[in-house]
Order: structure tokens, then C-alpha cells, then sequence
């Protein structure tokens, strides 16, 4: 399991590529990854949205993350687990958060992959902050609705 935290942009397919390869024990022994990518639209609840600011609670949220993904492996035969999770100012189309998933079977990565993400919206101390087209500035609220 790994967990990032990331002040700057990432690129995630080759975040992918680089925990796959760092881990030597996973070779051969999974048979499906699955991955969620969420990146930051350029609208939302009506608006327009030229930026974000997303803050986090250092320390608090790596444990919170880190207990979401142990969740998970202890409800699906998770074989390893990567999420990482951008904060400070983000534009539009940047990705926002990874979370991948490397088990035996395909259904148990769609899964694992789902709660985790799911898990995070909902429990994961972070808070978005947008900026308008507009120039005003708007903390949201509520994540958008989830699947748990």
C-alpha cells in the first residue's frame, strides 16, 4: 500500500508504471489493476471554475486514507494498493486524485477500487476551495453524491 499526498501535478500513468515496477513481489501475481483517475472540470454547480485550492489536514489525512485502503483489503483480496491525492492550487484537467488497485480477479479490483474512492469523498479531510470565472471564491460544502 502506498499513499501520497502531492503538493505538485503528477502524472498518473506514469505513477502507475513506477509502483508497479518498484514493487518485485507483485510480479505475476495479480491479474487485474483498476483505475480511477479524477481530474478537475472547469464547472460546477452551475458555474464556471477557473482554479482550486485544496487543503488538507497533514498527518490526519495520510491515516485516514491509509485506514480507507486497509478497509479494503480486508474486504477484497487486495494484492497492493496506490492512492495519491493533489492539494494546493489546481487547474482544470489536471488529475486531482489516483487510486489503483492490483488483485487476482477483475471484480474484486472494480470493487476495492470503487469503496476506496468513494471512501475518500466522504471521510478524507480535504477541503476545495474555488475560484470563479467570476474572480469570487466559494468553499464547497458537500462532495459530490457517492455510491456508499
Amino acid at each position: 500500500m502506498d499513499i501520497k499526498i502531492c503538493p505538485e501535478p503528477f502524472d498518473p500513468w506514469q505513477e502507475i508504471q513506477a509502483h508497479q515496477s518498484s514493487v518485485a513481489d507483485m510480479a505475476g501475481k495479480f491479474g487485474a489493476t483498476s483505475i480511477f483517475i479524477g481530474t478537475m472540470r472547469d464547472f460546477n454547480e452551475g458555474d464556471n471554475v477557473q482554479g482550486m485550492t485544496l487543503e488538507h489536514y497533514p498527518g490526519m489525512t495520510e491515516k485516514q486514507l491509509e485506514k480507507i485502503v486497509a478497509e479494503a483489503m480486508r474486504q477484497w483480496p487486495v494484492i497492493d494498493a496506490l492512492v495519491m491525492h493533489r492539494v494546493g492550487d489546481i487547474l482544470p484537467n489536471e488529475p486531482i486524485v489516483l487510486v489503483a488497485v492490483w488483485t487476482s480477479h477483475r471484480g474484486d479490483a472494480f470493487d476495492a477500487s470503487r469503496y476506496i474512492m468513494e471512501a475518500l469523498k466522504s471521510r478524507a479531510p480535504f477541503w476545495k476551495k474555488e475560484l470563479l470565472k467570476s474572480q469570487s471564491e466559494r468553499w464547497l460544502v458537500k462532495n459530490t453524491d457517492g455510491y456508499l
